[in-house]
């Protein structure tokens, strides 16, 4: 009896069968406006825009070095909470409380130091500054993480806290920075360069390498796509909140040592309302509030349009209110621009 070989019936060919079909051109093009790269360019397309406006309608104040240089000052503070928020936002999170972390880790640092730590130099008012705010963020970061409590609700209680407690070490009392090492070496420059404006490109450049050629800047990215995902594969999601709390405590007091060197004093209204700045910077530069998705460059170009924007208003003498009114209607553009971006990008 002659055996034959059996027959293998060809698969038929059907969703997940099909051969690959080449990208078109229209696509690639779609792909790269909605890609990371499209959104940067976009965002500096507005902020040439922006400069445009403010050199037509303050032709002889917006484009001198004066001005450029402040603008850049400004920029500094809500630049370095901004690249931690950056991380908390991506993260699946968000942080109320930085406006007064700043204000207190400002007020401790200046007290402890003006009183007890007299004449320590200029590093032991910047050492207390990061403890008190990265101990704080650690705070914040263990009750969302082992709480747990709701981000908002957390930092919201946070912020009036901290704020309160810098009221108390304070007595309600500007503390006047006598060392003058600490107000020199913050204030001065290199080769031009403010050192305040050094400080912040340091941390931006040190956030976008965390962020992009780090295990825990991936960790940041899985967690705030989808938590549950990331807990399977192995991630332990609590400590890493932790830790993306502590880094933004640690922002905290790095901005709390440069507006304390640039108003030479430590209050608890120091920081009041950055918070909102910050958020605002971050949202600009396309990171998406649900998290997962954002980059650092995004935010510093946010943080200029942000500051740039500021700057046009005031050269422009536009009260504080309607300043605050245009802000919220810029934060609501860039949400609902980011809403549509992800919609493009589902679909594509």
């Amino acid at each position: 009896m002659s055996t034959s070989p059996p027959v293998v019936a060809e698969e038929p060919r059907g969703i997940g069968t099909e051969l690959p079909v080449p990208p078109t051109g229209p696509r690639r093009r779609s792909s790269f406006l909605s890609g990371p790269a499209g959104r940067h360019l976009g965002l500096v397309a507005a902020l040439v825009a922006l400069c445009v406006i403010g050199m037509i309608t303050a032709a002889d104040r917006f484009g001198t070095g004066s001005n450029i240089r402040t603008i850049l000052t400004l920029a500094v503070v809500i630049g370095v909470l901004s690249v931690g928020m950056t991380f908390v936002i991506i993260g699946g999170g968000i942080d109320l409380s930085v406006g007064s972390l700043v204000a207190l880790a400002s007020v401790w640092s200046t007290t402890v130091a003006t009183q007890t730590m007299s004449g320590q130099g200029w590093w032991a008012i910047a050492m207390v500054a990061l403890i008190v705010g990265t101990v704080c963020g650690l705070v914040n970061g263990i009750f969302v993480a082992y709480g747990p409590i709701v981000p908002f609700i957390m930092t919201l209680a946070t912020m009036a806290a901290a704020k309160g407690l810098a009221e108390v070490i304070s007595a309600k009392k500007t503390q006047v920075i006598r060392e003058s090492s600490f107000k020199d070496f913050f204030n001065g420059s290199v080769i031009g360069i403010p050192v305040q404006v050094i400080v912040f490109a340091v941390v931006g450049v040190i956030g976008w390498i965390v962020l992009n050629r780090t295990t825990f800047g991936r960790r940041t990215y899985a967690i705030g796509g989808n938590p549950e995902a990331a807990r399977l594969a192995g991630i332990n999601v609590k400590t890493h909140t932790v830790a993306l709390y502590a880094l933004m405590g640690l922002c905290c007091g790095i901005a709390a040592i440069l507006i304390s060197a640039r108003t030479n004093s430590g209050s608890s209204n120091l920081g009041i309302g950055y918070e909102l700045d910050a958020i605002a910077a971050v949202v600009i530069g396309g990171t998406l509030l649900t998290g997962g998705r954002g980059t650092i460059v995004g935010t510093v170009i946010g943080v200029l349009i942000f500051t740039t924007l500021n700057n046009v208003f005031t050269l422009n003498n536009l009260d504080t209110s309607t300043q605050a009114v245009a802000k919220g209607a810029i934060i609501v553009i860039a949400v609902l621009l980011q809403q549509r971006l992800a919609r493009t990008e589902l679909r594509a």
